[in-house]
């Protein structure tokens, strides 16, 4: 890894790509975070920027690319991306959120190197540090099948990025007082898709072009803050063939609901009159509606899209249907995720369940959330740096949660929450929603079996409802309120892995937590050791660096 990473780094400054023998294609990428001022509601804000780009660049990879982002950190904060969904296999170190990276301080810069395995896919980017997802320095991220590896479907005529949002006008630093003086965030302003939101005088310049006749690709992925987003085309279905990393049976739907974290691909045949066509994301179970509406173009089109908008659905039982409709495709050919060593992840022997109850608390007048009653605090050391460099005990404790909630979570607990699992145990974790809210989990490292979602409370005999046959793998899951979901997976990638809410407020104020999965052996069969380049803060700074992992 270490050759890898000087190789890497010769070409980047050497402004070029260069293919190096033995090795899989190298992707560079210069990256300047700066502010900017922007009007995507109509009203002049101060957003991120990526090279001027808002939303930000999309990175188009192929699978096993080793992909190399050096990131200039150009605004007044301590600034750090995560590659949602990218697995990091053995890599911890370039996931690029709190518990495992110092974050890059304002004026220097820090390169990302990670190889993108075999996971084809849609994903996004975005950044962990404070509120600055709620601003921008967010973007698609796609992982293309390599040409000998068929997909089970013809290849599109383009293939389209459309990240949605809900978007407050506010700034990330105003946001994020609110929140640290134990206020929640307001509802949100508005929706946006690809940071814009069309006003429908006639004048507004379409998103997307479309030949007559064509099928084409679309890559949709929520990056928001909190709110469920239905996204339909006027006059159009959508055929879905991917959701976050895994091919799944192509079902036709006229609306998909996209909740927090979330990215679905879809086939649209430009089969209608040639004309404008709204595509509409507007937010669910939320009192007040808000939408957004992009247009897509015919090229031979002549007149505007209608101003009758598709109607969105109604209620959380439509899209919990909807979640039991998404089946895995078993007869495709292509880089199936295959975390579990097996397919046959419903005969595997559980050995180990993980309750996780969400809650929130306002004791002392500060809004804190919570895994059952304890509430994480990133210290200023991260997690996994601290447990390489062996002062894991002067950083944070193991285990601070148990296994199953407790009876009456009473008083929150605000500290580091750090789960130790056994390497390669198949694992099952379920996520319990006692709140009226909608939830939204997401596990970094890996891709997890998304075996149920159902309302009321688990149990051990709910177990025989789950689907042990093609439930589709993915990377993050929905809770629906009062409900609770399950998911299995087997922790066999080392590393420090966070578990978080993806509705951002909640993750900044402690729903989250990290997953220590060590391997035995300490070998570099297993993990990686800490890149050359790698920030250091916190205790570490100045101490004798460790003695690496060998074969």
């Amino acid at each position: 890894m270490a050759g890898a990473m000087i190789i890497a780094l010769l070409c980047l400054s050497a402004g070029a790509m260069l293919g190096v023998r033995g090795e899989d294609p190298y992707l560079f990428f210069t990256w300047n975070v700066t502010y900017g001022t922007r009007s995507p509601l109509g009203v002049p804000q101060q957003v991120i920027l990526i090279n001027d780009q808002f939303p930000g660049p999309n990175i188009n990879s192929t699978s096993n690319n080793n992909i190399v982002i050096n990131v200039f950190n150009n605004i007044d904060e301590p600034f750090l991306l995560t590659w949602s969904g990218v697995q990091q296999r053995k890599n911890s170190w370039q996931d690029g959120v709190l518990g495992t990276n110092c974050p890059i301080l304002p004026g220097t810069n820090f390169t990302y190197h990670f190889q993108v395995k075999d996971q084809i896919g849609s994903y996004f980017y975005y950044p962990t540090t404070g509120m600055h997802r709620a601003v921008g320095g967010f973007g698609g991220l796609r992982i293309n099948s390599r040409l000998l590896i068929p997909v089970p479907y013809a290849d599109p005529e383009d293939d389209y990025t459309v990240v949605l949002n809900d978007w407050h006008t506010k700034t990330h630093t105003a946001l994020q007082k609110l929140l640290d003086g134990g206020r929640s965030l307001a509802r949100p302003d508005g929706v946006l898709i690809n940071g814009k939101n069309a006003k429908g005088d006639g004048k507004d310049e379409p998103l997307f072009t479309m030949k007559p006749g064509k099928t084409y690709k679309y890559r949709i992925c929520n990056a928001g803050l909190k709110n469920t987003l239905n996204f339909r085309i006027q006059g159009h279905t959508m055929k879905l063939v991917e959701m976050e990393g895994s091919h799944v049976v192509q079902n036709v739907y006229e609306s998909l609901d996209v909740h927090v974290g979330q990215c679905f691909s879809v086939l649209v045949t430009s089969n209608q009159a040639p004309k404008d066509y709204y595509m509409v994301a507007s937010t669910r179970f939320s009192k007040q509606v808000l939408t957004a509406k992009g247009i897509i173009r015919y090229t031979n089109g002549k007149g505007p899209a209608s101003p009758e908008l598709p109607e969105a659905p109604v209620g959380w039982a439509w899209s919990l249907n909807q979640f039991r409709s998404f089946r895995w495709n078993l007869t495709a050919s292509a880089a199936r995720p295959n975390p579990q060593g097996s397919y046959h992840y419903g005969s595997i022997n559980i050995t180990r369940t993980i309750k996780l109850v969400n809650s929130a608390s306002r004791e002392g007048g500060k809004l804190r959330y919570a895994f059952n009653g304890v509430s994480h605090v990133n210290p200023e050391t991260p997690l996994k740096i601290a447990e390489y460099y062996g002062i894991a005990d002067k950083v944070f404790k193991y285990d601070t949660i148990q296994d199953m909630p407790p009876a009456k979570i009473g008083k929150v607990v605000i500290q580091p929450n750090v789960l130790n699992q056994t390497f390669r145990n198949f694992v099952e974790i379920i996520f319990e929603n006692h709140e009226k809210s909608m939830q939204s989990y997401h596990l970094d490292g890996y891709s997890f079996f998304a075996v149920a979602i159902e309302p009321g409370t688990w149990t051990p005999e709910k177990r025989k409802n789950y689907n042990l046959l093609d439930a589709v793998s993915r990377t993050t899951i929905q809770v629906f309120p009062k409900s609770w979901a399950a998911i299995l997976l087997t922790f066999d990638n080392a590393g420090m892995w966070n578990v978080r809410s993806e509705m951002w407020e909640r993750a900044y104020l402690g729903q989250q937590l990290y997953v220590s999965v060590l391997s035995p052996e300490l070998s570099l069969r297993d993990e990686y050791n800490i890149p050359d380049n790698a920030l250091l803060c916190g205790k570490v700074k100045g101490l004798p660096q460790p003695k690496p992992y060998t074969i």
